[in-house]
């Protein structure tokens, strides 16, 4: 999911509202939003939604996910590549406008989404075959799940990477719960409750990305990737150390949290995100006030879900993980802090969101439970 909202529908009946939403989601266009083509003997995936950053929606799902599992199956498809078009975005997230209108009236767009955006990241996730993210550009929720998973994700100087989620009352969801607490120390369960964005090389650093490529050279990457001859993940490797050798952009520049990590590490290791937030404001420097401020605009339940997610994360496989974000997605769809931050942050714009409850210590123990719970026959599998 993520930040890309064009409008909101809430003054339309609910059944006009749900006709222009499956409209929306499902409507052909004479431009293809997504493109799938053979190179040689490289499959490529290009998202082609350029005016709204390739958003991703449930039409591009739909065709993106039978393509990779043929393509894995064909002797003549040795590896395949995804990147975005249009110079400014891979992917910034999921094209939420008509998932939220769907949760509104109950349309069934609120579960066909999450469910079969996370079987095509479990499916990055599993795949037999060296898969290549091209990550340049504003890499986002939605974005990120069609990346984090694969073998190899190339950053480049225009990479902006971000999981904004709490500021909408969602949680850093397509699997965030399964790379995030495996990043160093508390650095993920960091950038999942703060957003914190990462930019260039410093994604790479951060270990989101693989490697770092100067924009300028991935054209001549991607043709010497479709190039290899029969590529096992060691050749993709090579060739990726080769190019990443060749870009000394910003390389003598530090890591942007450098100077952070070991505060991180001390002021977010508490077995509460309460806990966490005593940490920052005792503290006083100047890091942990401004982390302290930026919880306070977050969704509360947004952030309680997100830490009891990270913490659960660490230990289950990708798979698991999807699951229990899956039930996690439709806790937020039966809520209200998700349509009032869409509300708030991208519709409205007043950045004022009303969270329900509005303070963590409003949000019991029994609501983040419950928000975990099985949902039986309804549950997501694969």
């Amino acid at each position: 999911m993520s930040l890309t909202i064009l409008a909101s529908a809430c003054r339309l009946k609910p059944l006009h509202r749900l006709q222009r939403i499956q409209g929306h989601m499902m409507s052909s266009h004479a431009e293809p939003e997504v493109l799938l083509e053979k190179v040689g003997k490289a499959g490529l995936i290009t998202m082609n939604r350029p005016k709204v950053l390739n958003a991703l929606n449930l039409t591009m799902i739909r065709q993106m996910y039978p393509q990779l599992k043929k393509w894995e199956k064909d002797d003549d498809t040795d590896l395949v590549i995804i990147k975005g078009t249009g110079g400014k975005a891979f992917c910034a997230g999921g094209d939420i406008r008509a998932v939220t209108d769907a949760g509104k009236v109950g349309g069934s767009l609120a579960q066909d989404f999450f469910r079969e955006e996370y079987i095509l990241n479990n499916a990055i996730g599993a795949y037999r075959k060296p898969f290549v993210a091209i990550i340049d550009g504003i890499t986002m929720g939605g974005g990120v799940g069609l990346s984090v998973h694969g073998r190899f994700r190339v950053a480049t100087e225009k990479t902006l990477f971000a999981m904004p989620e709490t500021a909408i009352g969602l949680f850093p969801d397509v699997g965030g719960g399964y790379f995030l607490p495996r990043l160093r120390g508390k650095l993920g369960l960091f950038l999942a409750l703060t957003g914190f964005r990462l930019k260039g090389r410093d994604v790479q650093r951060a270990g989101v990305a693989t490697h770092f490529v100067e924009s300028k050279k991935i054209p001549e990457l991607e043709k010497e990737l479709v190039d290899l001859k029969c590529p096992q993940d060691e050749d993709v490797s090579k060739l990726l150390e080769s190019f990443q050798n060749q870009s000394s952009l910003d390389a003598d520049k530090p890591f942007v949290l450098d100077k952070h990590i070991s505060d991180i590490d001390r002021l977010f290791s508490s077995s509460s995100v309460e806990g966490i937030v005593q940490n920052l404001k005792a503290d006083g420097s100047e890091f942990a006030t401004r982390q302290a401020e930026i919880l306070t605009k977050m969704s509360p339940t947004s952030l309680k879900l997100t830490f009891r997610q990270l913490q659960r994360g660490g230990t289950m496989s990708l798979q698991d993980v999807l699951v229990m974000e899956y039930r996690l997605s439709q806790a937020c769809m039966r809520g209200c802090d998700f349509y009032e931050g869409v509300r708030a942050v991208l519709v409205d714009k007043d950045q004022n969101p009303k969270w329900n409850p509005p303070s963590l210590a409003q949000v019991s123990d029994q609501s983040v439970d419950e928000c975990f719970s099985s949902l039986g026959e309804k549950d997501l599998t694969f």
